[in-house]
């Protein structure tokens, strides 16, 4: 071991740094650390990289280059002016090519899948067209022919404007409605007579909205329904037809509605007790 090897090597476990520490923190392998402590500079790239690592090797350690290379300038090999040249234009060289290296390793991800990417669109466009072209193919084979057929006006069933005129004339006559007139008062002053006419039925419905009395009965007198007090929303019907004759009783007009096949009685003159009498036209 040389006097400079062991001067770096006291100051580095000083520092208590190993060689693997000081290689992390030289960048200089550990191989050529070790060869720098034992002096043996012949393992080196050359005489330039001798002094190079040295000064790195000093720096790291804490110790004065330019002091080293005065006090121990016979033990480190002299630097040939061609060599430092040579270093000196393939250093950047390497470096351009390194860094123009790692640029495309870095970019080598991004490119593979900029491919991958362009490679599915390709795939897919293609598989889309012939797609589209089966179903155009398919649509073609399927798609029946028609036939347009000229029809004779004459064979079409047309309506001579003469019959058409006369079936839009015939029209049947409207059936009329039952007529109800005004009820006649008669003398006794209770008692109200009203003629129906233009209808073969006489359905009575009587309805209560309150307490009063309800009866029903035919030209014999007889009751035809349950003559007695009607309360709220009780109601009486009773079909007259057969009898042609209804005589409604009623103990308060006020409190209850009289309806003749659907169609309500008005009352001819406003009093409480009446008697309404519905016949029959002669």
């Amino acid at each position: 071991m040389n006097d400079i090897g062991s001067r770096l090597r006291e100051a580095r476990l000083v520092k208590q740094l190993s060689l693997d520490d000081l290689q992390d923190i030289t960048k200089i392998q550990k191989r050529y650390l070790q060869a720098i402590e034992e002096g043996n500079f012949d393992m080196m790239p050359g005489a330039f990289y001798v002094r190079a690592f040295v000064k790195q090797y000093a720096e790291a350690v804490g110790l004065n280059y330019e002091e080293l290379l005065v006090t121990y300038k016979l033990d480190l090999p002299e630097t040939s002016t061609e060599e430092v040249t040579s270093s000196i234009q393939s250093t950047p060289n390497r470096r351009k090519i390194s860094r123009s290296s790692s640029k495309l390793v870095e970019a080598m991800p991004k490119i593979i899948v900029a491919l991958f990417i362009i490679v599915l669109f390709v795939v897919f466009w293609i598989f889309l067209q012939k797609k589209l072209g089966n179903d155009t193919a398919v649509e073609k084979e399927q798609a029946p022919e028609v036939e347009y057929v000229e029809k004779d006006p004459t064979e079409a069933g047309v309506v001579e404007d003469g019959e058409q005129n006369e079936e839009e004339a015939i029209e049947e006559p409207a059936a009329p409605a039952q007529t109800l007139p005004q009820g006649e008062i008669q003398a006794d002053g209770v008692t109200t007579i009203y003629t129906l006419s233009n209808t073969d039925t006489m359905n009575l419905r009587v309805e209560a909205y309150g307490l009063t009395w309800i009866g029903i009965r035919n030209a014999s007198a007889a009751e035809q329904v349950d003559a007695r007090a009607y309360d709220n929303g009780e109601v009486v019907e009773f079909d007259a037809t057969a009898n042609r004759f209804a005589r409604i009783r009623l103990g308060d007009s006020t409190k209850a509605k009289v309806f003749v096949n659907g169609e309500e009685l008005q009352y001819a003159q406003n009093i409480v007790t009446q008697n309404i009498i519905i016949q029959f036209a002669e």
